[in-house]
């Protein structure tokens, strides 16, 4: 009986072996990527303390993925920190193409920032609280610069870095605006690098 093909030239086989394999490889890292979790860099002040530059963050997909196979829109919770385009992306300015931030309030509540504190006014709080000092866990740097007192529109969120004073982070009170819920990556669930400063959120 005559071998098999593959048999009778076993370098053909090993690289055919090879090649399926590196093609594997590239699919389930795709797969991984859009669907289950994806890794982010952090760049600049923004959310200073809580997060620096050159920090490596793994971001989870696969709660935006289960919505989206049940034709939801995911909503993030508050206070959690997400990863999502950046809607001032021009890459010829150098703009991040992605941008991590902290959720402050949903569509229909209203954020005021007044004398350096956020107060966000829902239904459950018709006399408002401040989410720094409850779901934030006091992270986010204070005084919050600015002056504002915005309701937020439907199908969005409105976002803040942890880094408040003056300029530092550009987001929904100054330059950014609500971020659309379509535009959301998901939420940060840890810090992986620095090694010595590895962490869940």
């Amino acid at each position: 009986m005559d071998a098999h093909f593959l048999d009778r030239h076993p370098r053909l086989r090993d690289s055919l072996g090879l090649i399926i394999f590196v093609i594997g490889v590239i699919i389930g890292t795709i797969l991984i990527n859009t669907f289950v979790f994806r890794s982010f860099g952090v760049q600049g002040p923004s959310m200073e303390n809580t997060m620096h530059t050159n920090d490596r963050l793994i971001v989870d997909r696969l709660s935006v993925t289960i919505k989206q196979l049940q034709n939801q829109q995911y909503i993030p919770k508050r206070g959690q920190i997400i990863v999502f385009k950046n809607p001032n992306y021009n890459p010829t300015l150098g703009h991040d193409e992605y941008i991590v931030k902290r959720v402050i309030a949903f569509a229909g509540e209203r954020v005021t920032v007044k004398d350096g504190v956020v107060t966000v006014y829902n239904t459950e709080h018709p006399n408002g609280f401040n989410p720094d000092t409850t779901v934030n866990k006091n992270e986010p740097k204070s005084p919050t610069s600015g002056d504002v007192d915005t309701k937020v529109s439907e199908g969005t969120v409105f976002v803040m870095g942890d880094n408040r004073e003056g300029n530092f982070s550009c987001d929904s009170r100054n330059c950014m605006g609500n971020i659309p819920l379509y535009d959301i990556v998901g939420p940060v669930i840890a810090r992986i690098f620095p090694f010595t400063q590895i962490r869940g959120f």
